[in-house]
């Protein structure tokens, strides 16, 4: 087993390999990780791993007066997180690679990375400025029969495009390229449907493209037939998923 120490962003979200990641950095604990981050020469890759937060373990207030209005929000690397701060995240999450670090007059910073491979985390420093995590790199097998199943993913997934736009009352855009490689069809579905966080962890988590593959298909194909008998679905329904102030 081969793991590497990485700094660590805990997000309200999944990341999959392949996929955008935007964040709005203005918490010191983040602002210090993007400043050591940009320590690293421009041509090295300046990477960090993303792990999303399991459901209701942030519980830190995210400012003055909130909840509590005597109260004052947490401060340090694991606030929020409690005492053990590996307990409060998924154990797989994505190494992402930062394109872009810009900083802002006020100090904050906006990023734009990308997710590379998915990793499994071991443990948690909190000993710094900022969480750092020893991680083990995770392969991606194939599995069986994926490029097949990739091929019943598309149909599923065009249809459930079409559903979804028809129930948001806007067109989605179903014209562009979709890509054959059954991995990268595999980690696209699971980030453009609109699922839960705990559904999104569990398809980074699966074992292998194929077995990825054969959950999304049940999962569009549930998905497309809810929306079929609810034409007019209330926004939350079709925005479950968190937001993180980061």
């Amino acid at each position: 087993m081969t793991t590497v120490r990485l700094p660590l962003f805990p997000l309200n979200s999944v990341l999959f390999p392949g996929l955008v990641l935007p964040l709005n950095v203005f918490e010191e604990r983040y602002r210090a990780m993007m400043r050591d981050l940009l320590k690293t020469p421009e041509e090295e890759q300046r990477l960090f791993a993303v792990v999303a937060i399991r459901d209701g373990l942030e519980v830190a207030p995210s400012a003055p007066g909130l909840p509590d209005p005597t109260a004052q929000p947490e401060q340090g690397p694991t606030a929020g997180f409690g005492d053990d701060p590996l307990t409060a995240f998924h154990a797989v999450g994505c190494i992402a690679d930062a394109a872009t670090i810009r900083e802002r007059a006020d100090g904050g910073f906006e990023v734009l990375a990308t997710g590379t491979s998915r990793v499994r985390l071991h443990s948690v420093d909190a000993s710094g400025a900022f969480l750092t995590a020893e991680v083990e790199e995770l392969p991606e097998d194939p599995g069986e029969e994926a490029g097949t199943l990739a091929e019943g993913v598309l149909r599923a997934f065009r249809s459930y495009q079409k559903r979804l736009a028809g129930a948001r009352e806007r067109s989605l855009s179903t014209g562009a390229e979709l890509p054959d490689d059954p991995s990268v069809v595999s980690y696209l579905v699971a980030a453009a449907a609109v699922l839960d966080t705990p559904t999104k962890q569990r398809l980074l988590e699966a074992p292998d493209t194929a077995s990825r593959l054969h959950d999304e298909l049940k999962v569009l194909r549930a998905e497309t037939a809810i929306i079929r008998n609810l034409p007019s679905l209330p926004a939350t329904d079709l925005t479950r998923g968190t937001t993180s102030l980061n």
